[in-house]
C-alpha cells in the first residue's frame, strides 16, 4: 500500500465505502447519509427500549449473584446514605483498594429517595433501576454506531444478542465495577467506531479510561486494538497525519488523567490520605505475592463453561467470528459488511483479547468478564450477519442456493427461538430457583409483625451470610450480625458509626482504621455476635444440608425460634445438571423425577419470648419433606 499525501487522506481511505457499495473495496468517496432500506433496520429509540423492559424485570426480580456486591457495595453505599453498614478490609485506609468516588456515585442516586422519606427498600430497587436505564443507553449508543459503520443487520443481530442474554439480564444492573467497566466499553467501542465529522480518538480514550479509573482498572487492555489501528494509520500517513494522531492520543489520555485526579481526590476526603485506588488494586491482584488467588482458582475452561451458561448459541458464535471475516475476506471475496476488514478485525479483537488475558488468570470469576459482554455480542453479530449472508445466496455456484429459501427460512426461525427459549428459560429458573433472600425480610418491615424489646433488633447470618441481600433490605432500626458456621475466612467487619459531634467529622468510619482487617483472608473471631443476642436468624434447609455443631438447624428447634417467612429454595447439590441450567415446570408426570428440580426452604426465623402465646405465621411455607417425598 503507497502511502497518500496527507493525513486527511488516510482518514478518508479508511472510511466506510458508500452504502450503495456491494464490494469490500474501501471506498474513496463520502459516505452517502441517505439510509438503505432493509427490513432488518430497528430505529435505536425502539432499540432502547426493548433493552429497558429486560433489564428494569431483572431489576426487580433477578437475585444478586456475587456477595461482593454486597459487602463492597451496596453496604458502603448504606454506610454513606444510613450511617452503618459492613465493611470489608478492602476500605480499610490499610488497603484502600475500593474506590469512594464510585460509591458516592451510587449514594447520590439513592439520595433523592432518601430525601424523599422513600423506604430503603425503594432505594434499593429504584438503584437497580437506574442502572439498567444507563446500561440501556451505553448499550443503545453503540447499536446505532454498529448501523451506521457495519450494517443495520449486524445491529439487530447485536440487540437480539443483548436482549436474549443472560448473562446480560444480571450483568447490566449489577452493582459492579465490571458491570461499570461494562457500560463505558460500550461507549468507547462507539466512539472509536463512529469516523463521521473526524475521528473520536480522544473520546474513545476516555471512555475506557472513565471505566477503568472509576470502575475496574484492568478494563483499560481493551482500548488496545483501536489506538493500535490508530497508531497504524499514522505510519502510513505524512508527518500532519502523525501529528495529529499523536495530539488525539495524548488528548484522551489527558481526559483520562483529569477523571483520575478527581478521583483521588475524593477518595482523599474520604480516606484522609492519598491513594490511588486503580494502582493499589493492580499491585495486589498483580505484584503482591497474594492477591485474589486466596479465594479460589479455576482451570483454564472456566469461562468457555460459564460464557457458554449465560450466552448459550452466541458463545460460539462469537469465538467463531474472526475465522469467519477471514474465510469471507479471502475464500469468497464477498462483502459481509460495508466497513472495511482492517475495521472488522480491529472491532472483533477485544473479545478475544479480554478472554485470552482472564483466562491465564488463576482466580476466576463471572463478574470478570462483564466488560467484555458488548465485544462479545458484536463478535456473535458479526458471525450471524456472514452466516445469514451466505444463507441467503442465490448464486448457482453456491451449494446453498440448491436448498430452497423456505427451508432456510424456518431454520433461521428455529435458530433464533432456540436461543430465545434458552435465555427465557435460564432467566426464569435463576428468578424462580434463588429469589428467596430478596424476599425473606419483607415481614420485617409489617408493623404488624411482634417487635423486640431494645433500640436495636438483631438479624443473624450463619451460614447463609454471602446471600444476604444487604440492609437496604432491613428496617432502620434492624442490624445484621454475623454468627459462627463452618466458613473460616475473614468476614466483613462493621464501620465505624461515631456520631459527627464527637469531633471526628463527617463519615468516620471511612478513615478509621478497623480492628482485624488482613489481606490474608485470616478469620478474626471479633466479627461475631453471640447466639443468644439474636432476636432474628436466617436458615435454610434442604434434603442435601447435613448439620454440624456450628450450622444446626434452627428450624427443628420448635422451642427456641418461630417460622416468620419461608420461601422455597433451590437445592443445587441435590438437583441435576438440567435443573440448576434452566427453569424445569414442577408439573407431576410432565418431567422426569431425575430431572426436577429439588426444593429446600429458606427461612427467617424469631426467637420465641418465654411465656407469650405464638400467634403468627409463616407468610409462606413449604414441606420440602413432603415435595422430595411426592418425587420418589
Amino acid at each position: 500500500m503507497s502511502s497518500p499525501n496527507n493525513g486527511s487522506a488516510v482518514r478518508q481511505r479508511f472510511k466506510p465505502p458508500d452504502r450503495a457499495s456491494k464490494t469490500t473495496n474501501v471506498s474513496t468517496k463520502p459516505p452517502q447519509r441517505q439510509t438503505p432500506k432493509t427490513p432488518f433496520k430497528v430505529e435505536p429509540i425502539l432499540a432502547f427500549y426493548v433493552l429497558l423492559a429486560g433489564h428494569t424485570i431483572a431489576a426487580l426480580f433477578s437475585p444478586i449473584q456475587d456477595c461482593d456486591e454486597v459487602f463492597n457495595y451496596w453496604e458502603p453505599t448504606h454506610y454513606l446514605t444510613h450511617g452503618f453498614g459492613f465493611e470489608t478490609w478492602e476500605y480499610s485506609p490499610d488497603y484502600a483498594i475500593r474506590s469512594w468516588a464510585y460509591t458516592g456515585l451510587h449514594a447520590l442516586v439513592t439520595l433523592p429517595a432518601k430525601l424523599l422519606g422513600a423506604s430503603k427498600t425503594t432505594e434499593f430497587y429504584g438503584l437497580r433501576i437506574f442502572l439498567g436505564v444507563i446500561c440501556a443507553l451505553c448499550e443503545t449508543r453503540l447499536f446505532a454506531k454498529i448501523s451506521a459503520t457495519f450494517n443495520p443487520r449486524v445491529a439487530t443481530m447485536f440487540l437480539a444478542v443483548l436482549a436474549t442474554s443472560p448473562g446480560m439480564s444480571h450483568a447490566s444492573i449489577a452493582y459492579l465495577p465490571s458491570s461499570f467497566a461494562m457500560y463505558f466499553t460500550a461507549l468507547g467501542m462507539a466512539s472509536f467506531m463512529d469516523w463521521r465529522g473526524g475521528l473520536r480518538t480522544a473520546q474513545g480514550i476516555w471512555m475506557f479510561g472513565i471505566g477503568a479509573c472509576l470502575g475496574w482498572p484492568f478494563a483499560a487492555a481493551m482500548v488496545a486494538p483501536f489506538v493500535l489501528e490508530e497508531i497504524f494509520l499514522a505510519s502510513i500517513s505524512d508527518k500532519d497525519g502523525v501529528i495529529e494522531t499523536a495530539w488525539r492520543i495524548v488528548d484522551g489520555m489527558t481526559r483520562t488523567l483529569i477523571t483520575l485526579m478527581a478521583q483521588v481526590c475524593v477518595d482523599w476526603f474520604f480516606y484522609k490520605k492519598l491513594v490511588i485506588v486503580p494502582l493499589n488494586i493492580v499491585l495486589y491482584n498483580v505484584f503482591s505475592g497474594k492477591g485474589p488467588a486466596l479465594y479460589g482458582t479455576e482451570p483454564w475452561h472456566f469461562y468457555i463453561r460459564n460464557l457458554f451458561l449465560n450466552f448459550h448459541v452466541w458463545l460460539p458464535l462469537a469465538l467463531l467470528s474472526m475465522p469467519l471475516l477471514l474465510t469471507q475476506h479471502f475464500l469468497r471475496a464477498k462483502g459481509a459488511t460495508k466497513a472495511s476488514y482492517l475495521r472488522g478485525i480491529v472491532f472483533l479483537t477485544p473479545f478475544y483479547l479480554w478472554l485470552a488475558i482472564f483466562t491465564l488468570q488463576p482466580h476466576k470469576e463471572e463478574r470478570f468478564m462483564y466488560p467484555a459482554y458488548p465485544a462479545l455480542a458484536l463478535n456473535a453479530a458479526m458471525s450471524l450477519h456472514i452466516i445469514l449472508a451466505n444463507l441467503g445466496s442465490t448464486d448457482p455456484k453456491d451449494a446453498i442456493s440448491k436448498i430452497p429459501i423456505q427451508l432456510r427460512y424456518a431454520a433461521i426461525f428455529v435458530f433464533m427461538t432456540a436461543a430465545l427459549g434458552l435465555s427465557l428459560l435460564r432467566a426464569l429458573g435463576t428468578m424462580t430457583a434463588y429469589g428467596a433472600p430478596l424476599s425473606i425480610y419483607a415481614p420485617l418491615h409489617d408493623p404488624n409483625t411482634t417487635s423486640t424489646s431494645g433500640s436495636d433488633t438483631t438479624v443473624c447470618l450463619g451460614k447463609e451470610w454471602y446471600r444476604f441481600p444487604s440492609h437496604y433490605l432491613l428496617p432502620p432500626d434492624h442490624r445484621a450480625k454475623f454468627i459462627r458456621s463452618e466458613f473460616s475466612g475473614l468476614l466483613p467487619g462493621e464501620f465505624s458509626d461515631i456520631p459527627s459531634s464527637q469531633g471526628f467529622g463527617s463519615f468516620p468510619g471511612t478513615w478509621l482504621v478497623p480492628a482485624g482487617m488482613n489481606d490474608a483472608n485470616r478469620e478474626d473471631a471479633g466479627k461475631y455476635t453471640e447466639l443468644k443476642r439474636c432476636d432474628y436468624v436466617v436458615d435454610w434447609q434442604g434434603p442435601s444440608t447435613e448439620t454440624t455443631g456450628l450450622e444446626p438447624s434452627f428450624m427443628d428447634d420448635d422451642a427456641t425460634w418461630e417460622k416468620v417467612a419461608c420461601e422455597k429454595f433451590l437445592d443445587a447439590a441435590a438437583t441435576g445438571v438440567l435443573g440448576r441450567m434452566l427453569w424445569v415446570p414442577d408439573v407431576p408426570g410432565l418431567v422426569p423425577a431425575n430431572m426436577k428440580r429439588v426444593w429446600g426452604e429458606y427461612c427467617l426465623l424469631k426467637r420465641k419470648r418465654h411465656g407469650r402465646v405464638v400467634q403468627e405465621k409463616p407468610a409462606r411455607t413449604l414441606d420440602w419433606v413432603q415435595k422430595i417425598e411426592n418425587i420418589a
